[in-house]
């Protein structure tokens, strides 16, 4: 069975991340969005041994300083809850490769707005924007609607009720 645990990455460089535009598998749930590099914990991997492992084998680069900044709770009607362990790197080595998932490139933070994205990504290239130490963010998805989003225990306005809160 598939682990709903993973990883995700912006790798950072001259004022852009390192995105991964999803146009190779048929199957995917990330079909034609941008997103960074990572994927799914394997057998008794911690996360860092996900990172590390996913990062080489989508980008061919070896990461030599990361920063766990959040953990984003991916939920998608149909598909699951996901725990995304939510990282940045400015440390690597190697030279950039080809990805078997779809096309890498370079794109200024600021740009990245203007890609087809999952609705909540921005909130989070938002927070790290900002630069917030840690955060934990609830993402609830019906279809590719964003139906409602929890940053830390608060429910981020214009996103729906929490359940029991009586809103």
């Amino acid at each position: 069975m598939r682990s709903n645990l993973t990883t995700l990455c912006y790798l950072e460089k001259d004022g852009c991340y390192l995105m991964l535009h999803r146009v190779k598998k048929e199957k995917d749930v990330n079909k034609d969005k941008w997103v960074g590099v990572g994927g799914h914990f394997e057998a008794d991997e911690s996360p860092e041994d996900c990172l590390l492992r996913e990062v080489r084998e989508e980008t061919g680069l070896t990461l030599t300083s990361w920063r766990l900044r959040g953990i984003v709770t991916f939920s998608l009607e149909g598909y699951g809850t996901e725990y995304m362990f939510l990282y940045t790197a400015e440390g690597f080595l190697g030279v950039l490769g080809d990805c078997s998932e779809g096309e890498l490139a370079w794109v200024e933070k600021d740009a990245v707005y203007d890609l087809p994205l999952w609705e909540g990504d921005r909130i989070f290239f938002r927070l790290l924007r900002e630069d917030r130490d840690f955060f934990s963010l609830k993402l609830r998805y019906a279809g590719s609607r964003l139906v409602e989003a929890v940053l830390d225990g608060k429910l981020l306005e214009g996103t729906g009720a929490r359940e029991g809160m009586g809103e």
